[in-house]
């Protein structure tokens, strides 16, 4: 990474090397982090991360805002009408289970595995 980069992770904390991150701030290798997520949540007192001004750290609601929080709301409501009306969840993240045997929404099983996001 270039040293004026950020390091940002939304993701899961386990996924950053916290102590390579540690050693690129100490020797500047990067130019900081913004972090949502860490190794080990909640992160303790003392932690080394809470040391350098030049990262920030938020306690896993850095997706929150007023408009967020109604946009999640709006499409689950609406995935559920889907689902009501016999159509695919646009949302879905696991569409290999329309596929078992026991599936209890045969309409949408013939409806392949293909995603139907965007159209």
């Amino acid at each position: 990474m270039k040293p004026t980069a950020y390091l940002l992770n939304t993701a899961r904390g386990d996924i950053i090397d916290t102590s390579a991150l540690v050693k690129a701030l100490e020797e500047k290798w990067i130019a900081g982090a913004g972090l949502d997520v860490v190794e080990g949540e909640p992160i303790p007192r003392g932690h080394l991360l809470l040391r350098f001004e030049n990262v920030i750290l938020t306690p896993h609601v850095a997706w929150y805002s007023e408009e967020a929080a109604l946009e999640l709301q709006e499409t689950c409501a609406w995935d559920v009408v889907r689902v009501l009306r016999g159509e695919r969840p646009l949302s879905m993240v696991n569409a290999e289970v329309l596929q078992r045997p026991n599936c209890r929404l045969p309409e949408l099983r013939d409806h392949g595995l293909e995603d139907k996001r965007g159209g």
